[in-house]
């Protein structure tokens, strides 16, 4: 079976043509707002899922991860393929205690600005804001703030925003939320954490 490359057909011949501005405005749809939510396993994943499918299409996307720091995740590694995929790392690691909380709150600010100043660049047809639900959750952040960015975001943008126990409020302004619980996971048995599973 031949494997076609994007946007040719059987014949060879380029599928996509040029279309007018009136066949663009046709066809300019109204971004999505998507939480991802609940305790269990694949909040991230899905929203990378979707980033993959986007950049599939020949769209721009942009990553920001709140709480993951630095390290060798799989779909991080892969990042660097993609010239259409942006991606930032904003937290110091994952969160869990309350140590270092004022050093916490200066990462999420810092974190917030770059994801307004990539929202509001209009640049991009996908952004992640992956984990922004701990920010309101931990106080590093007012719901309100995100809240506002995600209402005056250009219309035809699309926000994923991931984490475990979103506010109502995030849960109000999104389009459509997943919440995501485990019945039943790995770790609880004793299975450690896998390369190409779990980072």
């Amino acid at each position: 079976m031949k494997k076609l490359k994007p946007f040719e057909t059987d014949d060879g011949s380029r599928a996509r043509q040029n279309m007018s501005a009136e066949e663009k405005s046709k066809k300019k749809v109204k971004g999505r707002v998507i939480l991802n939510t609940g305790h269990g396993k694949g909040k991230t994943t899905a929203a990378l899922g979707t980033a993959f499918r986007a950049l599939g299409h020949q769209q721009r996307v942009c990553v920001i991860q709140f709480l993951k720091g630095q390290g060798d995740y799989g779909e991080r590694l892969l990042a660097d393929q993609f010239p259409n995929l942006d991606w930032y790392i904003c937290g110091r690691g994952f969160v869990f205690n309350r140590e270092k909380i004022e050093e916490d709150k200066r990462v999420a600010e810092e974190g917030f600005a770059l994801a307004k100043e990539k929202v509001e660049s209009d640049l991009y047809d996908l952004v992640i804001l992956d984990e922004i639900t701990y920010l309101p959750l931990f106080g590093f952040l007012d719901v309100e703030r995100i809240v506002d960015l995600v209402k005056n975001k250009p219309e035809r943008l699309s926000i994923i925003m991931t984490g475990r126990d979103a506010h109502e409020a995030l849960v109000q302004v999104a389009d459509t939320v997943s919440v995501i619980d485990p019945q039943k996971h790995a770790f609880n048995s004793g299975v450690k954490a896998q390369k190409g599973i779990e980072f």
